[in-house]
């Protein structure tokens, strides 16, 4: 066994690389080892243990036994919580399921915030339609603004409170 951090993973290709703390190369992971560990997506930046084999053309997982639930390793954690921002109402720009990922935006910040596939899936969702509303936290990158919490705008309203009473 071996662990490693996702490099990134493509859902559209099929494949994606893990960086491991070894001189010998990234590893390949194709999507059928990850179907196998019942996932279709991983995020970038999770941390991953998996089994590898040699191949002519590199390295590549062959089972993976564990996907952290953790942090991205890229992604900045707020000092404090008051650094953390709330919960805010959102509507989607846009989401590819295939692509495993999208955009939506704050109401009154036009800059983009990232949406993964598995953030999505974190919090009971599968999709995304363009010009849903929802609710989003998010974290600043290196990149930019990344999700970290998204619900649907009727789950969110009942916590929040924002309901009407009748």
């Amino acid at each position: 066994m071996i662990k490693g951090r996702v490099k990134w993973f493509d859902t559209t290709k099929g494949y994606g690389f893990v960086l491991v703390d070894d001189s010998l190369g990234d590893v390949l992971l194709h999507a059928n080892v990850l179907r196998n560990f019942g996932r279709s997506s991983v995020a970038e930046g999770v941390e991953i243990v998996m089994d590898i084999q040699g191949t002519d053309r590199g390295r590549q997982a062959v089972e993976i036994h564990d996907i952290a639930a953790g942090e991205p390793e890229d992604v900045v954690v707020a000092a404090s919580p008051a650094d953390v921002p709330e919960l805010s109402p959102a509507r989607v720009k846009w989401f590819d399921k295939t692509k495993g990922f999208g955009f939506v935006n704050t109401f009154g910040d036009p800059e983009d915030i990232f949406v993964h596939m598995e953030t999505l899936r974190l919090y009971g969702l599968s999709d995304l339609q363009p010009g849903e509303a929802i609710c989003v936290r998010h974290k600043i990158g290196p990149r930019g603004k990344t999700a970290t919490e998204v619900r649907s705008w009727d789950h969110a309203t009942l916590v929040m409170g924002l309901a009407k009473k009748p």
